[in-house]
């Protein structure tokens, strides 16, 4: 009987190979986790063109904060922050005046967003590691939000 060889090959005598179904979903797997942690690396560079335009949106905010500017940094300090970490928004839900600005801090490398599903407030792309804002509906009721770039990221906003 003879024993034909395959030297075209790197497997060691006794081994296992892997199945092509491991080495794809390795391969996707790989690429997927590229991709994602590239993609925000890559998007960070405008993260200082939102943080600098928000600067200029900040100087237009006390023209209508002139109402009360000292209730608006204590309400802001206090309740009116919804803070992005490990991919949730915290507080889930959050209690809040009708037309309070509402700041966003994105304390992830990734960007994220903050849309309510009836599309009545929407941050726009708040980059890794920014901040951003939106203002709460003047209707008081239940407003449920999400990430649109991460869907199963959600949390409700609150006006009363």
């Amino acid at each position: 009987m003879t024993r034909f060889t395959d030297r075209s090959r790197s497997v060691l005598p006794g081994t296992l190979r892997p199945s092509r179904a491991i080495v794809i979903t390795t391969a996707l797997v790989a690429g997927l986790v590229t991709g994602c942690s590239s993609a925000p690396a890559a998007q960070q560079a405008p993260a200082a063109t939102p943080t600098a335009a928000s600067a200029p949106a900040t100087t237009a905010a006390p023209a209508t904060s002139a109402t009360g500017p000292a209730t608006a940094p204590a309400t802001a300090a206090t309740a009116t922050v919804v803070v992005i970490k490990n991919f949730l928004f915290v507080p889930e839900a959050l209690t809040v005046a009708a037309g309070a600005t509402v700041m966003v801090d994105n304390q992830d490398g990734a960007n994220h967003t903050v849309i309510a599903n009836d599309g009545s407030f929407d941050t726009g792309n708040i980059a890794g590691r920014a901040k951003g804002r939106f203002t709460a509906p003047s209707k008081p009721g239940s407003y449920p939000y999400k990430c649109a770039i991460h869907p199963l990221m959600t949390g409700t906003l609150i006006v009363t």
